[in-house]
């Protein structure tokens, strides 16, 4: 059993306990249910009904989890970006998130997004947000929207390339090259102003 879970719960705080559980069975391999959760935790088999209504709602808190632990790394990289090289430098970041915790990532965007978990909507459109205030820093008078949404499905297309072994690399710098040349290529390209 977790300390860290047990001393959460034991300063009163089970959905956070709860949640540590089942990131720490998810990323650690073990298939988990509500009531397997709940003997991680230490507390009774009905405990989790008290924060999720089934299984999907857990996997849905936890993939809001892991899109605020995205936003928060994102985010690390310092300063709003300011070149295309720099919208790449998020583009690896964004891969290397999904590399160094697959488990949670295919957790994250391997289902529809929960219309009824505010915390999951709000996290999910705080990361677009995000992608596409950088987009208008780089590229002013284009549509920032549309290039988000255009460099959100770069890195992602190639963060599952990775996972799902299509694009073979031998260290994280030949992935991170793969990434940087991909976003170069493509933000290279000249495009005329929305008009």
């Amino acid at each position: 059993m977790s300390t860290t879970t047990k001393s959460a719960y034991h300063h009163g705080d089970l959905r956070a306990a709860l949640l540590t559980s089942a990131m720490e069975m998810l990323e650690g391999g073990e298939t988990f249910s509500l009531r397997a959760v709940a003997r991680r935790a230490g507390v009774s088999a009905t405990a989790p009904y008290r924060h999720f209504e089934d299984r999907e709602a857990l996997e849905s808190a936890l993939a809001a989890e892991g899109l605020q632990d995205l936003k928060a790394d994102l985010a690390a990289a310092g300063s709003v970006p300011a070149t295309p090289a720099d919208l790449g430098e998020l583009g690896v970041i964004y891969v290397r998130f999904a590399l160094r915790r697959p488990a949670l990532f295919k957790l994250m965007f391997g289902q529809e997004c929960d219309p009824e978990n505010d915390q999951r909507v709000i996290a999910a459109a705080e990361l677009h947000d995000m992608l596409a205030f950088a987009m208008n820093h780089v590229f002013p008078g284009h549509d920032g929207e549309a290039l988000a949404a255009a460099g959100w499905a770069l890195a992602h297309g190639l963060a599952f390339l990775h996972l799902d072994g299509k694009l073979k690399a031998t260290s994280q710098e030949e992935v991170d090259a793969r990434v940087r040349a991909a976003f170069a290529a493509i933000l290279s390209i000249q495009t005329s102003p929305a008009s």
